[in-house]
């Protein structure tokens, strides 16, 4: 099911709710680029956990109306204003990638809404003190995260120019565009269901502009609006060492000084392999501690 949430600026979000009213609600911030669409093997594995996904369309992506300079706080209102329109107390959260910053957001920030989080492949604040935020980071990411932060401009026109062949290109050409992003581990998911779905989620996010990616790429470098020493809230948090999108030491320092975050590092994980693999396991841990 898919409807309309107006904030309380007079912003549109656009929703999925995957339908199982009898489930417990679990809000879902996907990566970046992203859109609110929901994997169908995923919503299956969450009404076997009985729970009900639902996912949002950040702003400047799909439906919902863009919001230029927004930080990663923002989007606390936005889960509110989701809450409010579906009639949710108490919710769950689940957040992979760029998704990950929004949703330790949200359990810093929304204590009394959100029950407890996870957070998978998540990127740590830029400038965190003691991380090399671009060690062991794929090319094509330090790149684009290096332009941006020293030439804002140049970083907007690349993006849409970016944009323009990602929306022509093929799940199997926008792989070998990732290839510095790739680790052998990855590269098997890319071509396969869960690349298929990326692609095609991930396009109609952007079927109409680039503002949602560009909105997402410029709060992540910002300040977050929020610090990791609010959290109170259960929070679960995954990362593999062979990820080149967010890499490893990304979860380690994340590990360090999230308070009582229950922290599974692995050996064998990638990015992508943690959502084709992990989210069952997400889904057990969120359902126990709602």
């Amino acid at each position: 099911m898919e409807l309309t949430v107006q904030t309380p600026d007079g912003r549109t979000l656009t929703v999925e709710d995957s339908g199982n009213s009898g489930g417990k609600p679990v809000i879902v911030h996907m990566g970046t680029p992203n859109s609110r669409h929901l994997y169908g093997p995923t919503v299956a594995d969450a009404k076997r956990h009985g729970l009900r996904l639902i996912g949002y369309d950040r702003p400047g992506y799909g439906g919902s109306t863009p919001k230029p300079g927004r930080t990663v706080a923002d989007c606390a209102v936005d889960v509110t204003a989701i809450c409010d329109a579906l009639g949710l107390d108490r919710v769950a959260s689940w957040g992979i990638s760029g998704g990950g910053p929004h949703v330790l957001a949200c359990a810093a920030l929304l204590p009394d809404r959100v029950a407890a989080v996870a957070a998978l492949a998540s990127i740590a604040p830029y400038g965190a003190p003691g991380l090399d935020w671009f060690a062991d980071m794929g090319q094509d990411n330090v790149d684009d995260f290096k332009l941006l932060a020293s030439n804002e401009a140049a970083a907007r026109a690349k993006m849409t120019e970016d944009w323009k062949g990602f929306l022509a290109a093929t799940p199997a050409q926008m792989a070998e565009g990732m290839a510095s992003l790739l680790t052998p581990t990855d590269a098997k998911v890319a071509t396969g269901p869960v690349g298929e779905f990326m692609s095609a989620a991930m396009k109609d996010g952007m079927r109409e502009s680039d503002e949602g990616w560009w909105e997402d790429g410029v709060s992540s470098m910002l300040p977050w609006g929020f610090e990791l020493t609010e959290i109170s809230v259960p929070v679960l948090l995954l990362h593999g060492r062979q990820d080149k999108f967010v890499p490893f030491g990304h979860g380690e320092w994340l590990a360090a000084h999230i308070p009582g975050v229950e922290a599974r590092l692995t050996e064998e994980d990638g990015h992508l392999t943690l959502f084709e693999s992990r989210i069952g396991a997400v889904h057990g841990w969120l359902a126990q501690h709602f």
